[in-house]
This record gives structure tokens, sequence and C-alpha cells, in this order.
């Protein structure tokens, strides 16, 4: 195995998630902050975006506007690219009784994960769904289940979405159906030891992971061998998006906090870089 070191970017985030890459910046969700900001390879930030709860996963229609999960209602928000404004895209209360978090936008659809139980509450564990928001913005369950299901990416060569499954310690693949739909297509694999949260494919088909309270980074083949690890210690590994002008820029969020701290909406959150020899791929 690899080890790699992370250089630091940009610090001063509450807590950062749902990094994409849109081809020219790094777009992310600082959930506390109530914003959905814009880094430039530099380091330059922007807000794209304020929400009235908090935001997670991000997406991009085909106008460029951006498309981002607001959590605690469990809804869709477009934020407008030219005016900021942010309005209502898609309701998703009626398929999820607790919050939603992360997301991939693909073919038109909105894959969104969702929490299955009332965490902030302090609820027992449960299984939870992933939903579907189709290209007409109406809301369903695509697949039930899951154990915390989080980060997503989309393979556009195999037509495979690869799901990170927090506290099954594992990467879930599904095959898209015409009609969006997902069908369970086993386990891509099994990561002892780790919490995966925010996830990012790469052109030879591996996927890169935080490790969310593990303080690392990892790059996983199908079938769990880890090829490459980059540890931020004493710091929670969120989410990676592989980015830049080449897509060998792997960019990941960490936050120093502990989870009674998070519960409180208490945390310091950062960007961090690492150079890759295999560029991303797929969705997002």
């Amino acid at each position: 195995m690899e080890v790699l070191e992370a250089s630091l970017l940009l610090d001063g985030l509450q807590y950062a998630e749902g990094p994409r890459w849109d081809g020219e910046s790094l777009w992310l969700s600082d959930i506390f902050a109530r914003k959905v900001l814009c880094i430039s390879p530099a380091g330059e930030v922007t807000t794209a975006g304020e929400t009235p709860e908090r935001p997670s996963g991000i997406g991009f229609l085909s106008n460029g506007n951006a498309v981002v999960v607001s959590m605690p209602d469990r809804r869709l928000m477009e934020i407008n690219r030219q005016d900021q404004s942010v309005t209502e895209y898609a309701d998703m209360s009626a398929v999820t009784p607790f919050e939603c978090n992360d997301m991939v936008f693909y073919d038109g659809r909105a894959y969104v994960s969702t929490f299955g139980f009332d965490l902030f509450g302090g609820a027992e564990r449960a299984p939870a769904p992933l939903v579907m928001v189709d290209r007409d913005r109406t809301a369903s369950v695509a697949f039930e289940g899951l154990d915390f299901p989080n980060g997503m990416v989309v393979d556009s060569t195999t037509g495979r979405l690869i799901v990170a499954e927090t506290r099954g310690a594992r990467l879930t693949a599904f095959q898209i159906l015409p009609d969006g739909k997902l069908k369970h297509d086993g386990v891509f694999a099994e990561v002892p030891d780790s919490t995966p949260d925010g996830i990012s494919l790469d052109a030879e088909g591996a996927i890169w992971m935080g490790s969310a309270q593990h303080a690392e980074f990892l790059r996983v083949r199908e079938g769990g061998e880890v090829t490459h690890r980059v540890p931020v210690p004493g710091h929670w590994a969120q989410a990676c998006m592989l980015g830049g002008p080449d897509r060998q820029t792997l960019f990941m969020l960490t936050a120093t906090t502990t989870y009674e701290n998070w519960l409180l909406e208490k945390s310091q959150s950062e960007v961090r870089t690492v150079h890759v020899d295999v560029p991303g791929a797929g969705v997002p």
C-alpha cells in the first residue's frame, strides 16, 4: 500500500461536505454555515448560495444551476448561478421520515441517501432507503434496507451506481434500470475498520473514500484491495473528489470535532489536496 501526504489548501470552514468538481472549481456544502461554496484551485472562496437549512450533496442541471440536498426538511433546492437565488426543486419528505444526506445527479435523475432513523434525536440505528427524484421531480424509493447510505458515484461506462454504507463498512453496487430504479448488484468492496463517507471514482474503476472517523482517505479496488492511503491524523475524513484541470487532484474534506460537538454543530473544517496518478471518472 502506498501512503501519500496531504497538503492544506483551505481552512476556516465549519463542516465541509459534498465536494463536486464542475470543470473549473470545487463546489462544497459548508453544512453548519448553511452555505454552498465555490473554491478555486488556488483556494479562493466565493459563496454560490445560502440555504435556509443544512445543505449537503450537490449536483448540476443541464442549464448549469446547482441542485443541493436540504437535509432536515428533505428537499432538493436549486441554486441559480447568475443571481445566487435558492428555490425548491423537489420535495422528498413523503418518502423518507428522517434526514437526507448525499446525492449523485445522473441522467436527469437525483439519487439521494438518507439517515433512516433520527440520528440527531439519539434513536436506535435502523435501515435506510435511497430516494430517487425523477426527471419530472417526483420522489420515490429506489432501494430500501441500506446501513446508513452516504456518498455515491455512477460509473457511466458500466451503468452502475456505487454507494458507501457508513455503518456497514462497505461499498455496495447497483445496476441502474431503465426507469431509474436500482437493482442490487452485490458488494463492491468490504472495507473492515472503516466508516465510508463521501467517495470518488477513478479511471481504473477504483474508489477513493473518506473513512470519516478513522482519520484517513483510502483508494479501494473492487473486491476490497486498498492500494493507497492518505492519513489525516486528528481529523475526521468526510469526503473527497477527484478534480483539477486533469482530474488528478484529490480534494479531501476534513474536520476537527467530536461526535458530541458535531451534534451541537461545533467543528472546524478544512480542504486538503494530494496529486494522484489515476484521474477521476464517472459522475460526479
